[in-house]
């Protein structure tokens, strides 16, 4: 569930302000809306002046102007038209066609705040339907990103627009929130505990059952929060039950599967891991003489070139100076030995996990079979494993250079959660 999202988010892990810089401006284009026929469709502003737009089909797009209100849309994140059109004819009056469609934007109620998290000012935002009625409300909680939840987080608009309230909030250190960034499990979790008690105070009397939706981090996060302060659900997205070390563990394995190697290489190859983990646990003092003798041994090897695990690809990727300069901020209070599972055998609050099988970054096997026995065990936990899914719930292409392109979502990942927060419970399945 990447410790870290990407090389570039190193930079800004060095950083470590203490407050976030202001929030870009919305483009007034972001917005739900319904269109003639009854589908909810999402625009969100993207990167280089781009839009996104998503339905809750788990198809999406990438849009790009063509002046005058005309958009053109692209497949996913691929480069590929996918012959989509969508018009704003009015933006101020929230006017949209998609294709042959037309639509009109959703009257959201959307009201902002600041407040008090553990030690620092947090900046969230109580998306809720239109009307006066009691709704269940759903905490979205962050993984290990660095961007703004409120600018970013589509689920936002997409629950309210089915009759769900919503509550974003920015993780510490990240878009509008003050302090620095964390992922100090504990402390995350007393945040999101502090965003739960404000999404109760703004929603008021609209405030029905009211739970967490935790990716990828967030799914060591969003049950130790409901272990201190009950809730009424956990859903967990990519997350896992084993500990962050046992994560890249398990990714680098994974690697080797795929790649075709058997039983003795998967040996081999955990001989990365394990040089990894002494990296890790002293802090980024020891273990490389051990990660050196690894790469000589290996370096030639034909599965050598396939590790790609978790936080390995980064050790693999570096010099040993630039790793003990970066590597302790860059996991600065990341509990690598983090053990979930006392949490979650001792967790009564009904839980949904949802896996991708084809999930690089957090394979979910180990965390499968745990669950599996905590279930029978008597706790409330329902799962479900979409088998063409990547980290983040992802369906992607693979090009020839063996890298993957997310085209969508699957059809039912929306669905599988808007079910559970309103309180009707899976048992596990594989689509």
């Amino acid at each position: 569930m990447r410790w870290m999202v990407s090389t570039s988010m190193i930079l800004l892990a060095m950083v470590g302000a203490t407050q976030a810089p202001a929030a870009s401006p919305i483009p007034c284009e972001v917005g739900s809306y319904v269109l003639t026929d009854g589908t909810r469709l999402d625009i969100a502003a993207s990167e280089s002046g781009r839009l996104r737009w998503r339905k809750l089909d788990g198809t999406t797009g990438a849009l790009t102007s063509k002046g005058k209100g005309r958009w053109t849309s692209t497949l996913g994140w691929t480069d590929r038209a996918d012959g989509h059109r969508v018009t704003f004819s009015n933006c101020e009056r929230g006017e949209v066609r998609f294709d042959d469609l037309n639509g009109r934007r959703e009257a959201l109620i959307q009201i902002d705040t600041r407040f008090q998290g553990s030690g620092v000012e947090l900046a969230g935002r109580l998306t809720l339907p239109p009307g006066q009625g009691r709704v269940p409300i759903v905490v979205l909680i962050h993984g290990a990103e660095h961007s703004s939840a409120l600018e970013d987080y589509s689920l936002q608009r997409q629950f309210a627009s089915v009759g769900i309230g919503v509550f974003a909030y920015d993780k510490r250190g990240t878009g509008a929130s003050a302090g620095r960034y964390s992922q100090n499990y504990l402390l995350l979790a007393t945040d999101a505990i502090h965003a739960t008690r404000e999404a109760k105070r703004l929603a008021g009397d609209r405030a029905g059952r009211i739970g967490y939706q935790g990716g990828s981090q967030g799914g060591w996060v969003a049950p130790l929060a409901a272990r201190i302060e009950p809730v009424d659900f956990v859903i967990v997205s990519f997350g896992l039950a084993v500990s962050p070390l046992d994560e890249d563990r398990e990714a680098i394995d994974f690697d080797m599967e795929r790649a075709g190697f058997g039983p003795e290489i998967k040996a081999e190859a955990m001989q990365i891991a394990d040089a990894v983990a002494r990296i890790v646990e002293t802090n980024f003092t020891e273990g490389y003489e051990q990660l050196d003798a690894v790469k000589r041994k290996y370096g030639n090897e034909p599965w050598f070139k396939s590790v790609r695990g978790n936080i390995a690809w980064y050790l693999l990727s570096q010099s040993e100076e630039t790793i003990r300069r970066q590597g302790p901020r860059l996991l600065e209070g990341v509990p690598a030995q983090y053990d979930p599972m006392p949490v979650l055998a001792n967790l009564e609050v009904p839980q949904l996990w949802i896996f991708g099988g084809q999930d690089r970054d957090a394979p979910p096997r180990q965390t499968l079979r745990r669950l599996d026995a905590l279930r029978s065990a008597g706790r409330p936990i329902a799962t479900v494993v979409f088998p063409g899914a990547d980290h983040g719930m992802y369906e992607f292409e693979t090009g020839a250079d063996g890298e993957r392109v997310s085209t969508r979502q699957p059809e039912d990942y929306f669905q599988r959660m808007k079910d559970f927060i309103e309180g009707r419970i899976t048992e596990r399945q594989t689509p």
